[in-house]
């Protein structure tokens, strides 16, 4: 059939929108009358006939939904094709209501002219289809005994079972052969909570003119979800006169809405969570700051105090800030080792510092035992301490005040390396022993605080593990008896790292004049009163024009570049700088939150020297700080 003998209802209330489509689909050839409106439109669509309605969401009397019921539901148009249409983007729910409500396919503005024929021609292939079934039960046949959907076919009088394809017996668990001397031999394999329901839809196929129904089968113990669709075959002169009825298996798809539905709840879970860990550490460094704006200078102890708190909370957020970090890298797969040989005290030290002022805060004790005699291993220093810092950090959390926790390293071969953290806090259940390396998986709480932690810890710990080669267990006797966690890597014996880096804080600032470029007041006043203090230079711009006049009076040794800078950024500033000859010895480094590997290069492609991560920490900052140091390991 030619283009020009179909004919479409356009319906839209909007004259311009209508005129497009309607222009569009007689550049294709077809025959196209037009509505404004759901009245109009289903007038039209009884007298005219149409193939298809290209049918509008929103109309100024009756809903383009409601417009597309009336027509499935009328005996003299429900064969018609409804393709709806919204004049704005819409939501999954606004999709599944229009299909819900008869629509054969549902477009979102902005519509493009090939997607809205191609759209018309798939529909009308459709319908085409249905045609020959109805014309031909021999065609209908040789369709359906290929494909899995089940397609039935009914006397109109009587119900009788005229056809079921043999798909019937692998997606309803029943003999053919029952069904055929038994038409209602399908409904024992319906769900028992769901039969009534389903026959009550069934039987009303003639009252109603459609039945469409999802429904669970109960197949020896297993439970299949499928979607049951009827509707009546008229003839030539649009006489019912039999019963159309495909039964297709839609457990992949309920299976996929239970995921996504559990994958909601977790990112909600999550970022309530997340919201609570990032809450928690800044309500004290607030406090903090009000006693210290409160207090006489004159009261040392209070100040002190005050800092210890502010410097713990904001250790804790960094911790939390570089496990999320570390979670992007790990899911993109762009999380790398660097490794080195190290000696085993110079990881062990800095993980058990990361974890001290939770263990003080809670009056944990914390025993720690090291081989007799020295040992190097090789691997990455810096996630080696985050493992066994993890671990700590797991145990300190999960451990009621006064508890014992201990950290062991041992070789239990030659060439293995065992690193044990015990402790007699509120254990781990059957149920989450399993999954305790999962992401996002939590625990108990101890009795003395609601639970927290984001759940990622344990995760990162099993990963980076696996990276080095080497394997972790937990193992815990249940609720109130502790947990154990064993960690075992190969250990490859190396030469004795070199020194340097960790000399360079040792070096003075002697006058070392630095230029601070950031936006944030707040933030680089502090650093740069702070830099001053250490005997450095300073001086501070707030945008890109501030920091080039700045740089050519003064000639800055470094530059320390915020990248998002208002109107012109910290990459383009860099390139500005470059091109001074005057500022050819000058160093930049970047300055900023954003960390991943294309950050890095991007900040190399820039003419960046070094690139640190908001907030870096001042030991890595005075490092790269210092003209001496020509390379520095910051996270």
């Amino acid at each position: 059939m030619a283009n020009s003998d179909i004919l479409i209802l356009n319906v839209d209330d909007n004259d311009g929108a209508r005129y497009v489509k309607t222009r569009i689909l007689q550049s294709a050839g077809f025959e196209v009358i037009e509505a404004a409106n759901g009245t109009d439109a289903l007038e039209l669509a009884r007298k005219a006939k149409p193939a298809l309605v290209l049918l509008d969401v929103k109309l100024p009397d009756i809903s383009g939904i409601e417009v597309c019921r009336r027509i499935k539901d009328d005996v003299a148009t429900c064969t018609v094709l409804v393709l709806q249409t919204s004049a704005a983007l819409i939501g999954r729910d606004d999709k599944i209501r229009g299909l819900d409500g008869g629509a054969d396919n549902y477009l979102a503005a902005p519509i493009e002219a090939d997607e809205l024929i191609a759209n018309v021609n798939a529909l009308l292939r459709l319908q085409r289809i249905q045609t020959e079934l109805r014309n031909s039960e021999e065609r209908f046949r040789q369709l359906t005994d290929n494909i899995d959907d089940v397609f039935w076919m009914f006397s109109l009088g009587e119900r009788q079972l005229l056809y079921a394809s043999p798909a019937y017996e692998h997606l309803f668990g029943r003999a053919l052969a029952h069904l055929q001397q038994s038409p209602d031999d399908w409904a024992a394999a319906v769900h028992g909570d769901d039969r009534a329901l389903v026959l009550a839809g069934w039987l009303g196929v003639l009252e109603n003119g459609h039945y469409d129904q999802e429904y669970r089968l109960a197949l020896d113990g297993q439970v299949r979800w499928v979607r049951d669709r009827a509707f009546l075959v008229r003839d030539d002169q649009q006489q019912p006169y039999r019963i159309a009825r495909i039964t297709s298996d839609i457990s992949g798809r309920k299976n996929m809405e239970s995921l996504l539905r559990a994958a909601d709840d977790n990112k909600n879970d999550f970022l309530a969570t997340l919201a609570h860990e990032l809450r928690n550490p800044l309500s004290p460094i607030r406090n903090a700051v009000m006693l210290m704006n409160t207090v006489p200078q004159a009261d040392g102890e209070a100040h002190r105090k005050a800092r210890e708190v502010i410097l713990r909370q904001v250790s804790h957020l960094s911790h939390l800030v570089d496990d999320l970090l570390d979670v992007a890298r790990i899911s993109e797969g762009k999380l790398t080792l660097r490794y080195q040989d190290v000696t085993l005290h110079a990881v062990v030290e800095p993980a058990v510092e990361t974890v001290k002022a939770l263990i003080d805060a809670r009056h944990h004790t914390l025993t720690v035992t090291l081989p007799p005699h020295p040992v190097q291993v090789h691997g990455d220093p810096v996630r080696l301490s985050q493992i066994i810092g993890n671990l700590l950090h797991n145990a300190a959390k999960f451990t009621d005040p006064g508890g014992r926790i201990a950290l062991v390293v041992a070789l239990p071969q030659p060439e293995r390396l065992r690193i044990t953290v015990s402790d007699n806090g509120i254990g781990i259940t059957s149920y989450n022993l399993a999954r305790i390396f999962d992401m996002f998986a939590q625990g108990a709480a101890t009795q003395d605080r609601v639970h927290d932690g984001l759940g990622i810890g344990l995760s990162l710990v099993s990963t980076l593990v696996e990276m080095h080669g080497g394997t972790v267990e937990v193992q815990s006797a249940g609720i109130g008896k502790g947990s154990t966690f064993i960690v075992e890597f190969p250990l490859q014996l190396g030469a004795t790292p070199a020194a340097g880096a960790a000399n360079a804080a040792s070096l003075t600032p002697a006058g070392l004049r630095l230029l601070l470029v950031d936006d944030n007041a707040d933030s680089v006043g502090v650093m740069g009163e702070l830099l001053l203090a250490l005997g450095y230079e300073v001086y501070i711009a707030h945008n890109a024009a501030e920091a080039i006049a700045l740089a050519l009076a003064h000639h800055p040794d470094t530059a320390l570049l915020d990248v998002g800078l208002p109107g012109v950024d910290g990459y383009v500033l860099a390139g500005m700088l470059r091109a001074e000859p005057a500022l050819a010895g000058m160093r930049l480094i970047a300055h900023t939150g954003y960390g991943s590997s294309e950050d890095r290069e991007r900040s190399r492609a820039a003419g960046f020297d070094m690139h640190l991560v908001k907030p870096a920490n001042f030991d890595d900052l005075e490092r790269a700080l210092r003209p001496e140091v020509a390379e520095a390991v910051v996270r």
